[in-house]
């Protein structure tokens, strides 16, 4: 199935990275990029690649793993557009500190080492938002280290699926993430989370279909992992 890509103009629309730069700037962005696309369960990178491209996501989804000596694996994040992945190696020219796999059929842009380190030495605005991302990421790692210390495992599902489930204001929200991969988010066990699932899905907060979990109560799970009510 061909993934047809939106017109070069529209290609770093919402992507913070590149809000402040000029039209014609962000037009040579566009053009130093190279389209992808991932099917399905297809890796982007791994461990210890090198790091040599920006990603910049289109459309779909992926998920950020660590995997463990014993090839146990752990998601730290799913990221969605207009999201970015790897500005952490290519800033410090290091090996890839994480995996992604397409969760979903995915379309993207990669941006060069070269390219990106030019538009950063070149544009303040660039330079801000990377420290900006970074420490979005540092916040969250932060976050996700005191959940597992303060928060019980049911907690922990409810907080992940709050995460996944955005900023969306839809009454039914559909979740393209399996129990074994929520349960690797989620920092427990398979068996664990489902009896999680259960427990939501019996107070009317969630349904599952086949592989999808439908939320339909998010402010009940916000309650449930302690977050405070918007």
């Amino acid at each position: 199935m061909e993934m047809r890509l939106p017109e070069p103009g529209d290609a770093l629309t919402g992507v913070d990275m590149f809000a402040g730069l000029e039209p014609e700037v962000r037009q040579r962005v566009v053009a130093a990029a190279v389209p992808r696309t991932y099917r399905k369960g297809q890796l982007l990178f791994v461990e210890n690649d090198p790091g040599e491209s920006l990603i910049i996501l289109r459309r779909g989804a992926v998920a950020v793993f660590r995997t463990a000596p014993t090839g146990e694996r752990a998601i730290l994040t799913v990221m969605r557009p207009p999201d970015v992945l790897g500005e952490v190696s290519l800033l410090d020219a290091s090996t890839r500190s994480t995996s992604a796999e397409a969760i979903e059929d995915t379309a993207a842009l990669a941006l060069s080492r070269p390219a990106f380190m030019e538009l950063v030495h070149s544009n303040a605005r660039i330079l801000d938002a990377v420290m900006r991302s970074l420490g979005a990421l540092i916040r969250r790692l932060t976050e996700q280290n005191a959940d597992h210390v303060f928060l019980d495992l049911p907690g922990r599902v409810a907080k992940t699926l709050v995460r996944l489930a955005g900023e969306s204001q839809a009454p039914m929200i559909t979740i393209e993430l399996n129990q074994s991969q929520l349960a690797e988010m989620a920092g427990g066990s398979r068996q664990s989370v489902n009896q999680a699932i259960g427990s939501f899905a019996s107070r009317g907060w969630l349904r599952t279909e086949g592989r999808r979990i439908v939320v339909t109560d998010v402010p009940a799970l916000r309650r449930r992992a302690g977050m405070n009510d918007r």
